[in-house]
C-alpha cells in the first residue's frame, strides 16, 4: 500500500498504518518544523496514558448485568489504548519497535495483534456497530465477581468493507483478522493487560527521551 511521504513527496510502503515519511529524517525534519511545544507535548502524552490506565484498570472494578452498560466502560478503553498506540507510533516509532522488539520471543506479535484488534474495534465503535455483538459474559478464573474484565470477545463476521478504498480495505481487513485471532475466544481483561502494559512501558521511555531532549 504505497503512500508518499509528507515531507519529501517520495513514494514509500509504509511499515505499519499511522507512518507518515518515508525515513526517519524525513520525519524529524518534519517535527522541526511543525511541532508543537516538547514540553506541551510531554505533558499531553503523560495525561493520555493516565487516562488509559484509569480507564482499562475499570474494567476490573466495575460489574455489569447488561452489554450496553460492560461496552461503554470497554469503548472507553479502546479509545484510550488507540489513542496511546497512535501518538507513540506517530512521534516515537524507532523508540516503539525498539521496545516491540525488547518483548519476550512469540510475545512481539500478540502485542502487534492484540492492538490491531483494537483498532477494528474502535473502527466499529465508530461505524455504529451493534456493541451487543462484541462481547459475552464469561466466567474466568479470578473474575469470579462478574466484573467487565472476564468479559469474553464473540467471533464476528467479516466486516463489509466494499465502500473503502482498496488501501483501506487492506488494513481493515487486517485488522479484523488480529480481531478473530488474538481477541476472539479471549477476555477483555486478557487483551487490555497486554495491549495497555506494553504501551506503558514505551510510553515510559519515551517521556525520558523527551524530557532529555528539551
Amino acid at each position: 500500500m504505497p503512500r508518499g511521504c509528507e515531507l519529501c513527496g517520495t513514494t514509500f510502503k509504509p511499515r505499519r498504518e499511522h507512518a507518515r515519511f518515508c525515513s526517519a529524517d524525513c520525519r524529524i525534519a518534519w517535527n522541526r518544523e511543525n511541532r508543537a511545544d516538547p514540553v506541551a507535548d510531554v505533558n499531553a502524552l503523560s495525561w493520555s496514558i493516565t487516562a488509559m490506565q484509569d480507564a482499562t484498570d475499570r474494567l476490573r472494578r466495575v460489574t455489569a448485568a447488561d452489554h450496553a452498560r460492560a461496552f461503554a466502560v470497554i469503548s472507553e478503553a479502546v479509545w484510550w489504548v488507540t489513542i496511546v498506540d497512535a501518538t507513540l507510533v506517530r512521534y516515537h516509532p524507532e523508540l516503539y519497535d525498539r521496545v516491540l522488539g525488547d518483548q519476550p520471543a512469540g510475545e512481539q506479535a500478540l502485542i502487534e495483534e492484540s492492538l490491531g484488534g483494537l483498532r477494528f474495534v474502535r473502527n466499529q465503535i465508530g461505524q455504529d456497530a451493534e456493541h451487543a455483538d462484541f462481547v459475552r459474559p464469561g466466567s474466568q478464573p479470578g473474575c469470579a465477581d462478574g466484573s467487565v474484565a472476564g468479559w469474553i470477545w464473540n467471533a464476528l463476521p467479516e466486516p463489509v468493507i466494499e465502500s473503502l478504498s482498496p488501501d483501506g480495505r487492506e488494513w481493515e481487513l487486517s485488522r479484523y483478522q488480529a480481531y478473530q485471532g488474538q481477541l476472539a475466544g479471549h477476555t477483555v481483561g486478557e487483551t487490555f493487560s497486554r495491549a495497555a502494559g506494553f504501551l506503558d512501558l514505551a510510553a515510559s521511555e519515551a517521556t525520558v527521551a523527551d524530557s532529555a531532549a528539551r
